[in-house]
């Protein structure tokens, strides 16, 4: 695995996403009670970032559409997406977020 420092677990919010640039890829960090998610920033429907939406139980919301996506899987839970984003590796070390985006969790290639 090709780890790199994302941010630190502190500036991730409870309820949002926070837009990270890991390696070149647009990256939304993301929490849900102690698990800590990372996907591709982009929805798939609008092409806008995710990190702008809600996030609620374990899926993030477009702010754009109302799109969501699971944080584990990536794939839409309902309209008007429905193809998945990238989900990527994420590792909690001394409270610092590490990402690996040269490997997709879900097997879909980022934008």
């Amino acid at each position: 695995m090709s780890l790199v420092r994302a941010c630190r677990l502190d500036e991730v919010p409870a309820d949002e996403g926070l837009a990270v640039l890991v390696d070149e890829t647009a990256v939304v960090v993301t929490r849900d009670g102690d698990e800590v998610f990372a996907l591709q920033d982009l929805c798939s429907h609008a092409a806008v970032a995710l990190s702008e939406g809600e996030v609620a139980g374990g899926v993030i919301e477009c702010w754009l559409h109302g799109s969501c996506f699971d944080l584990r899987s990536g794939k839409p839970t309902g309209p008007p997406a429905i193809a998945p984003v990238s989900t990527f590796p994420v590792e909690v070390r001394d409270g610092e977020v590490w990402v690996d985006v040269t490997t997709t969790l879900n097997g879909v290639t980022p934008s």
